[in-house]
Parts: C-alpha cells; sequence; structure tokens
C-alpha cells in the first residue's frame, strides 16, 4: 500500500503521525483503486481527450469593473475605470485587462448569467446545481462526473483540484458526492498537501525532479523484492502506475518549462488573499500541464473577489494578474494545438451591487453576473447577453449557469440532456435540468 504521511509534528495521534492520508487518485485510496479500474473498463471507458479549466474567482468579481462596464450611469454605479477597444470591432471591456482587449477574438464575454443565489461558495460554479435539495451524498462536482463517465489515462486521474485549502470553508471543492470518492479530485494542493511524504519527500519538493524519481524508483524496487505485486492482476498494476507514474509528476514539475513562458504566465502572489485563495498564476501552467497529461478537468482557485469596502484599489490588484495569466494559458492553448479540445471557463458565485457603497465596495448581487469562456472548438469573439444601464437586471439573451455547464459537458463530448449519472439509490440524474440546452451562439 503506498500511504503518504505528514511530515508535521504528532498533534495527540497515538501512531506519531498528525493523520494518516493516501495519495488519493480521484480521491480514493490504493486499494480501491483497481477497482474503479476495472469498473471502467468493464463500461468502456470514453476515447475523447477533450478537456475542461475550471477557473473558480472566489467572492464574486464585479461584472461591472470587468466585461460591462456602465459609461451611461450615475458615477455611483459608473465607478472609477473606463473602457478600452479590443480587437473585436464593437466590444469593449476594462482598462486593466489590455492584454485581453488585444486577443478578444479568441474568448466569449457573457455579461448576463443568472440563476444564482446569495451565497458564498463555489458549489454552484462547479457542480452546475444549487445547493438545494440536495440528494443523498451530494450532487457531484463537473470534474466528478467527467471523471465517472469518461475516466482518466492510464497514468493520470481524471480529476485534479489544484485549489489550496481556503479559510472561508463554502470556498473549498473536492467533495465526495453520490458518486462516491472514487470519483472526487486528486488535490496536490489542498488538504493533502501536509498528508503527502513517499519515503521522506514531502510535496513542497515536488520542483525536485531528481530527489523525487529516486523515491520513487525505490519504493517500486522495495514492492519488487517483497513480492508485494507478484500475484496482483492488471488491473492493481495499472493502480500501482497511476500513484507511481512519472507522467503526474512530470505534469506537477513546471521547472522544465521555456522560462519565457512562465514569464509569460506571470507569477501574482502565493500570498493568500482574504479568506480565499493565492492570486498565484503559475496554477495556470500547472493546469494547461495536467490536461495535457491526459487530466480531464482541472480546477483553480484564484485570489478574492468579496470587495465590500475598496472595490478599485483590490481590482487594481487582481485584473492585471489575473489578464497576464488567463491570456497567456488561452494563447498557450492554441500555441500547442490544444485549443479545439480544451474549454476554459472562468467565473465566480454571483455579480456585484450596481451602486457603490460608503466604503467604495459592491455588495452581493445574485440577479445577474458574468463568465469568461475560451477554446473548447467554441466560436468565440462575442458579447453574449446583456444588462440594464445599471448593470442590474438581465435585458437581453440571460444565460442560465445551467446552460454554461450543459456547453461544457457538450464541448467535453458528453451529451448533457441524455446522459445520466445515478444516485446512491440507483436513480439516475440528468447532468443539466432538462429546459437548458448547450448555448447556441458558440456552437
Amino acid at each position: 500500500m503506498l500511504t503518504l504521511f505528514s511530515n508535521t509534528a504528532a498533534r495527540g495521534f497515538c501512531d506519531g503521525h498528525s493523520r494518516r492520508s493516501f495519495l488519493r487518485i480521484g480521491g480514493m485510496g490504493a486499494l480501491s483503486l483497481p477497482a474503479l479500474l476495472r469498473a471502467e473498463a468493464e463500461q468502456g471507458r470514453g476515447k475523447s481527450q477533450k478537456a475542461l479549466i475550471l477557473i473558480y474567482l472566489p467572492g464574486g468579481p464585479p461584472h461591472q469593473d470587468m466585461f460591462d462596464l456602465k459609461m451611461d450611469a450615475p458615477s455611483e454605479i459608473r465607478g472609477e475605470f473606463a473602457p478600452i477597444g479590443t480587437n473585436v470591432p464593437g466590444i469593449q471591456i476594462c482598462e486593466h485587462l489590455p492584454r485581453m482587449a488585444k486577443m478578444a477574438d479568441k474568448f466569449n464575454f457573457v455579461r448576463s448569467v443568472v440563476g444564482a443565489k446569495d451565497r458564498h461558495e463555489s458549489f454552484q460554479c462547479v457542480t452546475g446545481r444549487l445547493n438545494d435539495n440536495v440528494p443523498p451524498g451530494g450532487w457531484p462536482e463537473i470534474g466528478s462526473v467527467v471523471s465517472k463517465l469518461e475516466g482518466g489515462s492510464a497514468a493520470v486521474p481524471g480529476y485534479v483540484n489544484l485549489s489550496p485549502r481556503m479559510q472561508h470553508t463554502p470556498y473549498n471543492q473536492g467533495r465526495t458526492s453520490f458518486l462516491g470518492v472514487a470519483h472526487a479530485p486528486f488535490m496536490p494542493m489542498g488538504s493533502v498537501k501536509d498528508d503527502m511524504t513517499l519515503n521522506g519527500v514531502t510535496i513542497e519538493r515536488l520542483a525536485d525532479r531528481r530527489g523525487l524519481l529516486t523515491s520513487f524508483d525505490a519504493f517500486r524496487r522495495e514492492a519488487d523484492a517483497s513480492g508485494a505485486m507478484s500475484g496482483v492482476d492488471a488491473f492493481t498494476e495499472q493502480a500501482f502506475d497511476i500513484l507511481t507514474s512519472s507522467r503526474l509528476l512530470k505534469a506537477l514539475d513546471v521547472s522544465g518549462e521555456d522560462p519565457k513562458l512562465r514569464a509569460r504566465y506571470g507569477k501574482g502572489t502565493d500570498k493568500t488573499q482574504g479568506d480565499a485563495a493565492p492570486r498565484l498564476n503559475e496554477q495556470f501552467l500547472l493546469a494547461r500541464r495536467l490536461v495535457e497529461a491526459g487530466v480531464r478537468v482541472v480546477t483553480v482557485s484564484y485570489s478574492f473577489w468579496d470587495w465590500h469596502g475598496q472595490n478599485f484599489r483590490n481590482a487594481k490588484q487582481n485584473l492585471p494578474d489575473f489578464d497576464e495569466a488567463v491570456t497567456a494559458l488561452v494563447e498557450d492553448l492554441h500555441a500547442r494545438g490544444m485549443a479545439d479540445d480544451v474549454s476554459v471557463l472562468a467565473w465566480g458565485e454571483f455579480g456585484r451591487t450596481p451602486r457603490i457603497n460608503k466604503d467604495g465596495g459592491r455588495d452581493h448581487w445574485p440577479n445577474v453576473s458574468c463568465a469568461l469562456m475560451a477554446g473548447g472548438g467554441m466560436k468565440t469573439g462575442q458579447v453574449i447577453g446583456a444588462t440594464d444601464r445599471l448593470g442590474g437586471e438581465a435585458v437581453e439573451r440571460p444565460v442560465h449557469f445551467q446552460e454554461i455547464f450543459a456547453t461544457m459537458y457538450q464541448n467535453l463530448g458528453i451529451n448533457p440532456n441524455t446522459t445520466t449519472v445515478p444516485d446512491l439509490t440507483g436513480r439516475p440524474h440528468y447532468l443539466v435540468d432538462g429546459q437548458f440546452q448547450p448555448m447556441k451562439e458558440v456552437v
């Protein structure tokens, strides 16, 4: 059994470790992985190599200060920022997104996302459901659904969540669901980060390729010498290959990338923002490496966007870094010929109030929000939907968030209106509610 222990001091556990944890591929221990692989083989694993990079912006980004500026509104609505033209005639976005403006033809700006609740949680953004009337076991995240339906490859998991463990608990993802722990994500930066050591190698040494691979080679030799691998079937060997695969490790190591490309993605900051996540640009590069290695869904949590005060000061810090990272990612996907296969979706849980409050911030506004879409073979270079003069209500083409999920599933090669997944009772559930279809503007 490949068990990964924390190297932190004991905290009251008699075994001398802070807690025990297995390296989870799809959120499961090594002993249960062969069963998953066997089941996938029996069911016929999907052949599609389509992928999704989902960027969650915890706290709710201000749509009026990013993609939907209202220059004709009163000053207490309009805000401080000016719009700039883009390389698509007629489309304007915020002046603090200049890189995006130069390649707006590769993005879709959805200005009219509806259906949200006033809740600071990632649930809607990663499951496509509201956290109400939840079936036993819980709604699965989109990565878990894709893991169930499509699986990963022989050497990488189907679903990886790069998000850290965030202080505000409802921001966190990686929950188990009625699909079981087999399809929860592998979380190298989340709750298992402090648990991951292998023969003395911690997650912090991922950049130490030589030391890490030496430890894996030593572990494999020990297993072979002890006879631990004798008599096992092909599925157990495949599970072992995933858990000790250099393919996954190589994907998690960005040190071999061209320094110029790493510089293009930018750094941001590894300092945690608010009660959410760091503004860490290299996660976007890591996400590209993971999908290139065969991961089907990668989620990233980026910074903190709940600005009840000093909205414009915070935006001046966040927007340039976000602009740098997301445009580098989309450019990179196009340069590598991956843009038709890899979808990119960036959004938060709701929008912000049209009126700027007394502290210079914008408060919660579930009535309408925004989303940024790219790749996936979609038609791009569009603004989809419109809000009223104050940016408070969708007045043209309201886009329900389940329509966006239907679109992402379709981009992944999965029919969202005919495919079902069973809950704990065996009851089948469609991936989106029946009235929602993929967005016809992008297909």
